[in-house]
């Protein structure tokens, strides 16, 4: 059963009193929970995100009427949807607690109790993306972090051919990517889709370790900025198992991981060495495909004449491929990848 929340960062109920019901939030007065706990002075941003969550939160239990959560109705009901006791019933939280949150109260919320929340509340993805983020906790369980390409993206990554373009999301796992960028330094078709990760491959792939030009400099910055996007996602197991993943496998990446430095995606000239038309090149940009530091669009622009020379032969040489396989009856496939490395 989920515990009722910490009133501060500095102290938590002990799982054996909540099932008992001794030290929940319902139980005390916020005077005493202050008190006991220490009162832990917000910033005005604090407050207007602790409004809008009490907003969200009302406007959410309204919506459900108590057949939906398999509740008797009841009595003669003065408002619509779920009472809060309904609500901190199907959450296993304390009603007094789950009222202060309504109340725009300075208590915190941990992971486990907004998943319990978000759930009692039936909540879709985008919702409960929306409550974790005005929570300020994170998701246990977090859903995709691009959890399909439309056909619109698909069909734009196609359209930048020759140049190279991809999707990656937040944790550096290439979700789609065009022809030229599949074959850019290897054949990402050929490697199995939890291996097609730009950390992964920089720090543990033998042709990328051979292939990237002024590769110390560059996986240094990529594992700072992989340090300031994990930040975000220290409870979630999909980050923590590729965490572990690079530490068992690349002493590089544990002894740059230990240097705690953090940067944040910027642009700059990639080089790379590729085995068909040699070095290329490129001036490297992002765009974000949605509100946050979520997933986004990459695409490597050819930095001098040279790289876009040796790029369009690169194009004609897939190109040719692609037409011999469909001559052949072979499955050539969309241009436009899926990689299969959705989760974010």
């Amino acid at each position: 059963m989920p515990h009722s929340g910490n009133m501060t960062p500095k102290t938590s109920v002990a799982p054996a009193a909540e099932r008992s019901g001794a030290g929940r939030p319902d139980t005390a007065t916020p005077a005493a929970a202050r008190a006991a706990t220490g009162h832990v002075p917000l910033s005005a941003a604090s407050a207007v995100r602790r409004r809008e969550l009490a907003s969200f939160l009302r406007s959410r239990r309204e919506r459900i009427s108590p057949d939906q959560v398999g509740l008797p109705p009841g009595r003669r009901r003065r408002t619509p949807g779920l009472r809060r006791e309904e609500v901190a019933q199907l959450a296993a939280v304390g009603v007094t607690w789950y009222t202060w949150l309504e109340q725009a109260r300075e208590i915190q919320v941990s992971g486990q109790v907004a998943d319990a929340i978000a759930r009692a509340l039936m909540l879709d993805t985008t919702e409960r993306q929306h409550l974790f983020t005005l929570a300020g906790t994170a998701d246990p369980h977090p859903h995709l972090d691009c959890p399909g390409m439309s056909p619109a993206v698909r069909a734009m990554l196609d359209q930048l051919e020759p140049l190279p373009a991809a999707v990656v999301n937040s944790r550096y796992d290439i979700v789609a990517y065009n022809r030229t960028y599949g074959r850019l330094v290897s054949d990402l078709d050929a490697l199995p889709r939890e291996d097609r990760n730009l950390m992964w491959l920089a720090f543990t792939d033998p042709q990328w370790r051979e292939r990237m030009v002024d590769r110390e400099e560059n996986i240094r910055l990529m594992a700072a900025k992989f340090r300031a996007s994990m930040a975000e996602h220290l409870a979630e197991p999909a980050w923590k198992t590729l965490l572990k993943r690079l530490q068992q496998t690349s002493p590089d990446f544990c002894e740059m991981w230990e240097r705690h430095e953090v940067l944040k995606p910027d642009g700059h000239i990639k080089r790379y060495l590729n085995p068909e038309v040699g070095l290329l090149a490129f001036d490297f940009t992002h765009l974000w495909l949605g509100p946050g530091p979520g997933p986004r669009l990459v695409t490597y622009t050819p930095a001098d004449d040279t790289t876009r020379e040796r790029l369009a032969r690169l194009h004609a040489v897939l190109t040719a491929e692609t037409a011999g396989a469909a001559e052949n009856g072979g499955t050539a496939g969309p241009s436009a990848r899926p990689s299969g490395a959705d989760a974010g």
